[in-house]
C-alpha cells in the first residue's frame, strides 16, 4: 500500500474524526496489515509484541464493522466479547474503544473480579455493543445468567500467551463453549508456543496470519544490560541506580507479591517515591497507584508478571528485572513496557548466581548474548545497604505511638460490666476494695515492681513429687452401675 494513512484504509467517518482528536495519522506495521482483513470479516491471527499498536489494530475495524451494520443488542448480551488475562488491561482495552468510538454512541463495558458484582449486571441489564472481560469474572456472570453469549458476532482473544501462563486455558474453553459456532475471531499473542497453537487451530477459521516481529523477540531500541550480583545486595543496587536523575520513571518486576512489597518498602526508606502493585493488592489500591505512577507522583512502580502487560503508560524510562522469570517469555513482555510510541529504552536485568540458568534461556529465546557488569563483593553496595536499613530502623522509632482506638482499654461488657465499674480507666488489674470500707470504696492493686535481674538469678529446682502406692487391701473401688436402666442406686426393684 503506497498511502499509509488511516483514511486509505477506509474507516468509518466518526473514527477518523476520534483519530485526528487524537493525533493519529499512519497506522503502524500490525495495524496497516490487519485492518484491512478484519474489516471484511475474515478470521485472523496476530503475533506482535506489547507496544506495537494491537489494541488500535482490532478495535478500529470492530468498531467500523459494528456502525456499518447497527443491530440494536438484546439484553444481557454482547454483540462483541474481547477476553483479556488481567484487570488493568482490560480496562486499557475499554478505554480504547470508548476513546476511537466516541462519536458512534456504543454502550462499552468492562468485566473483570476485585469489584462489586451490582454495576457490572446494571451496565449488562440493557445489551451491550463492546464487552472487555478477564475470564474469570466473565464465567461468574454466565453461570449467574445475567450475560448470554448465544448472539455474539466478534470474539477477541488477547494476549493468548500470558492466558496460558495464568492458566486460563481451560475457562477460555468453557467461555468458546457459549459462543455461536458463526462468529468471527480474532487471536492475539506475542509468542506461539505449542499450546497456543493447539488452540488456535480449535478456534480459527482459515485465518489469516498476521506477524510484524520474528517470533519472541525484543524491541530493538531497547538497551538491555545485566548486572551479576548477590542476593542480598540487590535492595542497595536498586536504590543506588536511582540516585541517577535519568531514572525519572521506571517499572521494577519481582516474582512474588511479597517480594513486590518489600521492595517498594525499601525504596521508600531509601528516599524514592515507589509503589507495589499485585495480586492481593485491591482494585481501589491498584487503581491509584498506577494512576499515582502515570501523574509522575511515583517515581518507581514494583510489579509482579500478572501486571506486566497491563501497565500501559507512556514515557517509562526503565525497566528493571530485580528477579529473573521463570518463564523466558515474561522477559520480553517485561521489557516491553519501555521504549513504547518510537521511544527510546533501558532495561536491566539483576542476576544472582543461582539465576544464571534463567539467564541463559532468556538469551536462548531472544537470541542474543546480554551484555553483564559484574558488581559481587562490592563494598559500597554493603555499606550503602547498611545505612538503608538503620535508616529504615530509626524511621518506625520516630513514628508516633497509635490513638487508641473507641473503646480501646474498657474492657469486657454485659455479664462483667460490675466487675468493669472498678477497673481503672486504662484498663489493667482490677482495683481491690479496703475491707472494712465504705461501700464502693476502693484502692488500687499492688503494683510488683520490676526485677531486671530475675532472669539472671538461678532458680532452685523443685523436687519431683514422688507418689507412694497406696496398700492393696486400701484400694477403694468404684460401685458398678446397676442394670436398672440407669436411673441411680437407688433400691433395687423387688419381686
Amino acid at each position: 500500500m503506497t498511502d499509509n494513512t488511516f483514511e486509505a484504509l477506509g474507516l468509518n467517518s466518526g473514527l477518523m474524526s476520534a483519530l485526528k482528536v487524537a493525533g493519529y495519522d499512519k497506522p503502524t506495521p500490525i495495524q496497516a496489515k490487519a485492518i484491512p482483513h478484519v474489516m471484511k470479516g475474515a478470521d485472523l491471527l496476530g503475533i506482535a509484541q506489547t507496544g506495537t499498536g494491537k489494541t488500535a489494530a482490532f478495535a478500529l475495524p470492530i468498531l467500523h464493522r459494528l456502525a456499518e451494520n447497527r443491530v440494536a443488542p438484546k439484553p444481557r448480551t454482547t454483540r462483541c466479547l474481547v477476553l483479556s488475562p488481567t484487570r488493568e488491561l482490560a480496562t486499557q482495552i475499554a478505554d480504547s474503544f470508548k476513546q476511537y468510538g466516541q462519536h458512534l454512541g456504543f454502550r462499552v463495558a468492562v468485566v473483570f473480579g476485585g469489584v462489586k458484582y451490582g454495576g457490572q449486571e446494571r451496565a449488562m441489564q440493557q445489551g451491550l455493543d463492546i464487552l472487555v472481560a478477564a475470564p474469570g469474572r466473565l464465567l461468574d456472570h454466565i453461570q449467574q445468567k445475567t450475560l448470554d453469549l448465544s448472539s455474539t458476532e466478534i470474539f477477541v482473544l488477547d494476549e493468548a500467551d500470558q492466558m496460558l501462563d495464568l492458566g486460563f486455558i481451560k475457562p477460555i474453553r468453557q467461555v468458546v463453549s457459549r459462543l455461536p459456532a458463526r462468529r468471527q475471531n480474532l487471536f492475539f499473542s506475542a509468542t506461539m508456543p505449542s499450546e497456543i497453537g493447539k488452540l488456535a487451530g480449535e478456534l480459527l477459521q482459515d485465518p489469516i496470519k498476521v506477524q510484524v516481529t520474528p517470533q519472541a523477540t525484543t524491541v530493538e531500541r531497547i538497551k538491555q544490560s545485566v548486572i551479576w550480583v548477590e542476593q542480598g545486595r540487590k535492595r542497595a543496587l536498586l536504590t543506588e541506580l536511582f540516585s541517577d536523575p535519568s531514572y525519572t520513571r521506571c517499572l521494577v518486576f519481582t516474582k512474588t507479591k511479597h517480594g513486590a512489597d518489600k521492595v517498594a518498602a525499601y525504596l521508600e526508606a531509601g528516599g524514592v517515591e515507589a509503589g507495589a502493585i499485585h495480586g492481593n493488592k485491591s482494585q481501589p489500591q491498584r487503581e491509584r497507584a498506577l494512576e499515582a505512577f502515570k501523574n509522575g507522583k511515583l517515581r518507581v512502580l514494583v510489579a509482579t508478571d500478572i501486571a506486566a502487560r497491563g501497565i500501559d503508560v507512556d514515557k517509562v524510562t526503565h525497566v528493571v528485572n530485580f528477579e529473573l522469570p521463570y518463564v523466558p517469555e515474561s522477559y520480553v513482555h517485561r521489557i516491553g513496557r519501555t521504549a513504547r510510541a518510537g521511544e527510546k529504552g533501558t532495561a536491566i536485568s539483576f542476576v544472582a548466581g543461582d539465576e544464571m540458568k534463567l539467564l541463559k534461556d532468556i538469551e536462548k529465546v531472544t537470541r542474543q548474548k546480554i551484555p553483564m557488569t559484574d558488581r559481587r563483593n562490592d563494598k559500597a553496595l554493603a555499606q550503602l545497604d547498611a545505612s538503608i536499613m538503620a535508616a529504615g530502623v530509626a524511621a518506625k522509632a520516630t513514628l508516633p505511638e497509635r490513638e487508641p482506638r473507641k473503646g480501646e482499654g474498657e474492657g469486657n461488657r454485659g455479664r462483667n460490666r460490675r466487675r468493669n465499674e472498678l477497673r481503672p480507666s486504662g484498663g489493667g488489674q482490677p482495683h481491690r476494695v479496703r475491707k472494712g470500707g465504705r461501700p464502693g470504696e476502693v484502692v488500687d492493686a499492688p503494683k510488683r515492681e520490676y526485677d531486671p535481674m530475675a532472669s539472671e538469678r538461678p532458680k532452685t529446682p523443685r523436687e519431683p513429687k514422688v507418689r507412694e502406692p497406696a496398700p492393696v487391701g486400701e484400694i477403694k473401688r468404684r460401685p458398678r452401675r446397676p442394670s436398672n436402666g440407669g436411673k441411680g442406686f437407688g433400691k433395687a426393684k423387688q419381686a
